[in-house]
């Protein structure tokens, strides 16, 4: 695994976010590929098998991996085996976003913090910060990773709260980025990141800070992918596609599914 950056005669581990970079430019490519096991096919066994293949045939074109705990979960026991095992065959140059989206009070959330980034050694977890700042603090503290703040989703129901103004002319999901501004500005060792669906790029993306972005609304939910790549941004941004390379209705396989989600999005980079 490439942990190390030498700075004149000081060496120190990467931070999250240059790892993340790294991965973009030695790849090429911006795709995160979502881990969602249906459970109704087939149970923990033949998801075994699906993802082992799934991650095999992707991991030329995989900027990071993102497997959903909720389908994990819905298996028990045994999907729980699933995803620990996963983690260990996950190439260790290719980062791994957990998308957990918990929120709880503090005490609760230092545990959650020390089962992801210890015992499983992901590299990135998604939180709901609504909670307040410290829900999210248990978190900010850990050298070489990240949090992804749910801040801007691509679900409809994101215009209920997220999208609401403030009376002095924020909007919620403002309040979001504001505690990824205080991490930051605290020094806190945990890098800082936003889910931002791509479904709200129009107009909504400026008022982002320039902070890593997990940006699911590509592919089945018809998400503004030329406004993202417009927007001159220099953090590393990732885009998730699951349904897209995991369930397509066509008869390609996965590596060929990745590679053209992969090179749709470069060619709007680079466009």
């Amino acid at each position: 695994m490439f942990d190390w950056r030498r700075r004149g005669d000081i060496i120190r581990p990467m931070t999250f976010t240059e790892r993340l970079q790294h991965r973009i430019d030695t790849t090429c490519s911006r795709l995160c590929v979502g881990l969602d096991p249906r459970p109704g096919d087939g149970g923990a066994s033949f998801a075994r098998n699906f993802l082992t293949q799934v991650i095999e045939e992707t991991a030329p074109w995989a900027a990071a991996f993102k497997p959903n705990m909720a389908y994990f979960e819905a298996m028990g026991i045994e999907g729980i085996q699933l995803l620990e095992d996963l983690l260990k065959i996950i190439p260790g140059e290719i980062p791994v976003i957990l998308d957990a989206k918990r929120s709880d009070i503090g005490e609760t959330q230092k545990y959650y913090a020390q089962g992801y980034f210890s015992n499983w050694n992901v590299d990135a977890v998604t939180l709901n910060p609504f909670l307040g700042y410290d829900s999210i603090e248990p978190f900010l503290d850990w050298e070489g990773k990240a949090v992804y703040l749910l801040a801007l989703t691509s679900n409809a129901g994101s215009a209920d709260f997220q999208q609401q103004k403030l009376a002095d002319g924020r909007s919620v999901f403002e309040l979001v980025t504001a505690l990824g501004q205080r991490a930051k500005e605290e020094g806190r060792k945990t890098d800082v990141g936003y889910v931002f669906g791509l479904t709200n790029a129009g107009g909504l993306l400026e008022k982002m800070p320039d902070a890593p972005l997990l940006v699911p609304g590509l592919g089945a939910q018809g998400g503004d992918l030329a406004s993202l790549a417009a927007a001159g941004r220099s953090a590393p941004d990732v885009i998730n596609v699951s349904r897209g390379i995991l369930y397509a209705a066509d008869d390609r396989g996965f590596a060929s599914r990745a590679q053209d989600w992969a090179e749709k999005i470069a060619g709007a980079y680079a466009g």
